[in-house]
């Protein structure tokens, strides 16, 4: 459902919505307010800098990273101006408003990678990552939850989709409205993978550890109202779709989370030591992993081939990672842990 609106600027949340038409709701282009990512957020090493001021502070508590060149064989130098290359890919990420989602959303607008966000509240957008040229960001009003808002045209023109949706294992209040994980981890899911073109070069879906053993303790708390279920139903989905696919299984999620019921609150968190990444396979790793990884795990997947059909559980630990050099996130996806 959609039809055309315009922005204006909004002070308070939540704001609001009414009914829209049967058509997924476009906004309209915005003058172009880069991101500022010149500061020393987190630990990877992904953003290009500039000096303009960015009018979202959220964002900027949320991309904070120490910058360099994105070249992998560059010194960087805190404050030096690049100029990412652009990229043919036009990305639709589902769940941009969430912690892992605004970090990618984040990631794609300093790569100079077109994406287009589908959110409940699009105006959402502006609070969080500033005012952007269409020609960067498309933002579309819809709700994976209702299958009639994902009318084709919301994909028309898409390469790959990161769908990083979400809802917390217990009763909480972002609970909501029918935010449960079987309405937004399996019908959100669901609906949304059936309404994707066949042309799609990759999905990468955000699971969770665990999905696979969510009758066995410990997992079997965490499951005490179907998260692990239900996202596991997701992932059943996906793979039987037909479409070319990376599902991405995080385990506890930490460096936030950058979202809060108010979304006006300035969030403090830190990747600290945890840089190195621990990738494996066969639901066999248990800790915990920054979203600054899970997001750039998903970034780095959509141009690694042999990922697709792929799903791997991910860890951050103490050390050095691999920042945003795609070799080095070749050689973690090739081998990942079995054990």
């Amino acid at each position: 459902m959609a039809s055309n609106l315009s922005f204006t600027a909004i002070t308070d949340f939540p704001l609001t919505l009414g009914k829209f038409p049967n058509h997924p709701q476009r906004i309209h282009p915005f003058p172009l307010l880069p991101l500022n990512t010149s500061s020393e957020y987190g630990s990877f090493k992904c953003f290009a800098s500039s000096r303009r001021r960015m009018t979202s502070p959220l964002v900027a508590h949320a991309v904070k990273e120490e910058v360099i060149d994105q070249s992998p064989n560059s010194e960087a130098t805190l404050g030096s101006e690049t100029t990412p290359p652009s990229s043919s890919k036009l990305v639709l990420v589902v769940g941009g408003s969430g912690g892992v989602g605004q970090l990618v959303v984040a990631a794609l607008l300093n790569r100079n990678i077109k994406s287009r966000l589908l959110m409940r509240d699009p105006e959402k957008a502006v609070a969080l990552f500033g005012k952007q040229d269409e020609e960067k960001m498309q933002v579309y009003k819809g709700d994976t939850r209702n299958p009639e808002d994902l009318d084709p045209s919301l994909f028309e023109g898409v390469t790959h989709v990161i769908c990083c949706t979400g809802t917390t294992a217990f009763p909480s209040r972002r609970w909501d409205g029918d935010n449960t994980p079987e309405r937004t981890d399996w019908e959100g899911v669901r609906n949304l993978v059936s309404a994707l073109p066949s042309t799609l070069k990759r999905i990468v879906l955000v699971s969770s550890v665990g999905v696979t053993k969510f009758n066995e303790l410990p997992w079997s708390i965490m499951n005490l109202f179907g998260v692990l279920k239900y996202k596991k139903m997701g992932e059943d989905f996906v793979l039987k779709s037909g479409l070319p696919f990376t599902i991405i299984r995080p385990a506890r999620l930490t460096d936030g989370p950058y979202t809060s019921y108010d979304l006006n609150t300035l969030l403090k968190a830190t990747a600290g030591k945890r840089r190195a990444v621990v990738i494996g396979q066969g639901d066999k790793l248990v800790g915990e992993v920054s979203r600054i990884v899970v997001a750039e795990a998903c970034i780095q997947a959509l141009d690694i081939e042999f990922t697709e059909g792929e799903i791997y559980e991910i860890n951050s630990v103490e050390g050095e990672g691999p920042g945003c050099d795609p070799r080095k996130w070749k050689e973690l996806f090739k081998n990942p842990q079995s054990q």
